[in-house]
């Protein structure tokens, strides 16, 4: 699938153009449809093949004939031209928190700096004070914003290593030499980044899978090719191993090769007290050397005396104890979902009408949706002033008189201002049926002061949901610093809840921060922050953290049915 190239070339182009100082509209634009690349489910050389490209959302005849060419000659002559007239180290610089585009170029013309490693070395020296906007804090906070650049290069965000695992699966799955095949690893396991994708596959005739495997055509270099293993290089910079193994230890080379290694220590320790030895290859009793189970993770689990852990729990954190006890939580699953809490239209940022969004959501299978378009203070957003929200909370009561067996709740992602206050006073906020708060602006602020503004926003009456409460970009932006306890004890006597942002360039709360929201018994949603209908399908990602953070069902609010959620929120309307 050429999809995630095309968002790649979109993005890069979009980049460009903000350097340039271009039209802030037309750069929009490239970043809506590489996000609509990025979520497109269906291969986009097939839409193209049947001719539906202006059928996507979002795609007009410039961009469909930019997709077009880059699929007929892998290349697009325009952005050629942009990168031969602006290098690609000052592109890159925009991905360093704290530089944006305008410093981007002041930085290249000013003092010649055209990569990331001219930035460092200049900002270690002390040599940009001469750049407009640049002092001795901001050196230092490039110089932050560079180390979380080179982490979130060595390891991949889960969105992008699954998308990719995924389609690899599936071409493996179409031959006819494959008997099982399934991810390991921290991939299967659910973690926000990944280093590699480890792939396992059962075969009596394994060479034709190797041959195929090595000529994917993503391939950027082939590390090994061999009968039972081989490695590789995707374009997209991560290494991918396939494994074949024997039919009768495939479940035990999945436990093995699925991790984490804590966790595997624990139940090796486990099997010796048994008089028996785990391996990748089995269970095998300790005196005759017989194999006593390996077929299947369930029988691996249960020689040892446990019952089967899930993946995503199998980190050492207390389930090794939790299965002996027979207390493993049933965790959520996407199933569970009843509704999306997060969703962005036409009336801010999003790439949908309301009534075109809900069908859309609809059609997912859940009973209702809350549109939450930004709030007046976000005009990079096109943020909604007070006009506008009443305008809006009209058209969804309206809406919802034509749905049936579905409902909008008129909704709002609500600024949380520097002092605390909100972006819009009482008035509004009493009239929407849903008030997520969040933070978008002044991510500097010292931990004290952003601690007591978040705290300020959560005890506000009008309050229900706190946003992606740490403000991170995965590999992009750190974290704003913040006493994560002091948010949730507030968000507890307040008696809000808190969000799981499930795209997968946020997953926050993080999985340790949203155990922590279990442990206190404040409810959580997962919502999936969609701009654009493909990124609905972020609900996975959102219900894998809360997978690993041991939710059940229970602690997920959007788990409850339409009548109760609304009866949730009425009661959460507190005398102002």
């Amino acid at each position: 699938m050429k999809n995630a190239e095309i968002a790649a070339l979109f993005s890069e182009i979009a980049d460009f153009l903000e350097i340039k100082g271009e039209n802030p509209f037309r750069v929009r634009a490239y970043r809506r449809a590489a996000q609509t690349m990025e979520g497109l489910a269906e291969d986009v050389a097939a839409v193209a093949d049947r001719r539906g490209l202006l059928e996507i959302s979002g795609i007009g005849k410039d961009l469909a004939g930019k997709i077009q060419e880059f699929l007929q000659s892998g290349a697009v002559e325009y952005l050629e031209g942009l990168r031969r007239e602006i290098p690609a180290g000052v592109v890159e610089l925009m991905r360093i928190h704290g530089v944006g585009p305008k410093t981007a170029k002041l930085l290249y013309e000013q003092v010649g700096v055209d990569s990331v490693e001219k930035l460092e070395e200049l900002a270690k020296e002390h040599k940009l004070a001469g750049v407009p906007g640049i002092q001795a804090k901001t050196e230092e906070n490039i110089l932050k914003g560079i180390a979380v650049w080179r982490g979130g290069r060595e390891r991949t965000p889960l969105g992008a290593a699954l998308s990719l695992a995924e389609t690899i699966l599936e071409t493996l799955r179409d031959l006819e030499e494959v008997d099982q095949i399934s991810t390991a690893g921290s991939l299967r396991r659910m973690k926000e980044t990944v280093k590699d994708i480890d792939i396992l596959v059962t075969s009596k005739t394994p060479a034709r899978i190797m041959e195929v495997f090595v000529g994917l055509p993503n391939v950027a270099e082939v590390l090994a090719h061999g009968e039972t293993k081989s490695s590789l290089r995707l374009r997209e910079g991560i290494q991918v191993d396939l494994r074949v193994v024997e039919p009768d230890c495939f479940g035990a080379a999945l436990q093995y090769f699925t991790g984490s290694k804590q966790h595997n220590i624990r139940v090796r320790e486990l099997a010796q007290r048994r008089e028996l030895k785990v391996s990748e290859y089995g269970v095998f009793d300790g005196r005759s050397g017989k194999r006593v189970a390996g077929a299947t993770e369930e029988d691996v689990y249960r020689a040892v005396g446990l019952p089967f852990i899930p993946p995503e729990l199998r980190e050492d954190v207390g389930e090794i104890e939790a299965a002996l006890a027979d207390r493993l939580p049933t965790l959520v699953a996407l199933a569970d979902i009843r509704g999306d809490l997060q969703l962005h239209t036409t009336w801010s940022d999003g790439a949908h009408s309301l009534a075109d969004l809900a069908a859309g959501v609809q059609a997912k299978g859940y009973q209702y949706m809350a549109v939450t378009d930004h709030s007046k203070s976000v005009t990079v957003a096109k943020g909604m002033d007070e006009a506008r929200v009443v305008q809006m909370i009209a058209e969804v009561r309206s809406l919802n008189r034509r749905l049936k067996s579905f409902r909008v709740l008129a909704g709002c992602e609500v600024d949380i201002l520097a002092d605390g206050s909100l972006d819009f006073p009482d008035e509004i906020l009493a009239q929407l049926d849903l008030v997520q708060v969040s933070v978008h602006s002044r991510f500097k602020m010292s931990m004290e002061e952003m601690t007591a503004r978040i705290v300020r926003a959560v005890r506000h009456s009008l309050v229900h949901i706190l946003g992606h409460p740490t403000g991170r970009l995965i590999g992009e932006r750190a974290a704003y610093e913040v006493d994560m306890e002091a948010v949730l004890q507030a968000a507890k006597v307040a008696g809000i809840a808190v969000e799981i942002t499930a795209s997968p360039s946020r997953l926050d709360l993080n999985d340790l921060h949203a155990r922590r929201a279990k442990e206190l018994g404040i409810p959580i949603t997962i919502s999936t922050d969609a701009h654009a209908m493909p990124q609905l399908d972020f609900m996975r990602y959102g219900v894998a953290v809360a997978r690993r953070a041991w939710l059940t069902p229970g602690d997920v609010l959007n788990t409850l049915p339409d009548r109760d959620l609304v009866s949730w929120l009425g009661q959460r309307r507190r005398p102002v």
